[in-house]
């Protein structure tokens, strides 16, 4: 079977993509600490990053990211700004195997502990200047210093 086989099928609706898809992501912060969620599926299974996903038609980027919040990790946190955009693509050969736009926000947490789910298999509270060595998705140290230093004003 192939890996495309493999794969769930909202997961299999995304690979070689006639555009780039539209995602958000967020940095939440509690007692100065921010929380990352080891992801538990492809891509990047077993790598720790920000909770979030795909935009739907007629969201706001708010609106995804509450929504990516409150299914991933049972959390609800209060937007403070925009942290900066990534933009992850992958090719096999000629071919764009997958292309995201992800928007990641920072926000203060508000309320609810966080949980696991069939998308994060293991959550942390990390100083957001130092991640313990956990192994990351690309640019995330620097996007969640950059992410405190917004809440921080």
């Amino acid at each position: 079977m192939s890996e495309r086989q493999e794969l769930p099928n909202e997961q299999e609706d995304r690979l070689y993509p006639a555009r780039p898809i539209l995602a958000v992501s967020t940095a939440v912060f509690r007692d100065g600490r921010a929380l990352i969620a080891r992801r538990a599926q492809a891509p990047w299974r077993g790598a720790f990053s920000l909770p979030g996903g795909a935009v739907e038609v007629g969201e706001t980027l708010e609106q995804a990211a509450a929504r990516e919040l409150a299914e991933e990790v049972g959390v609800e946190a209060d937007f403070v700004g925009f942290v900066r955009h990534v933009e992850p693509i992958q090719r096999e050969g000629e071919r764009v195997r997958t292309h995201y736009l992800i928007v990641v926000l920072a926000a203060r947490w508000r309320r609810g502990e966080p949980w696991l789910s069939a998308e994060v298999d293991e959550i942390a509270w990390v100083d957001p200047y130092d991640l313990g060595g956990r192994p990351t998705t690309p640019e995330l140290p620097e996007i969640v210093a950059r992410a405190a230093a917004i809440v921080a004003r």
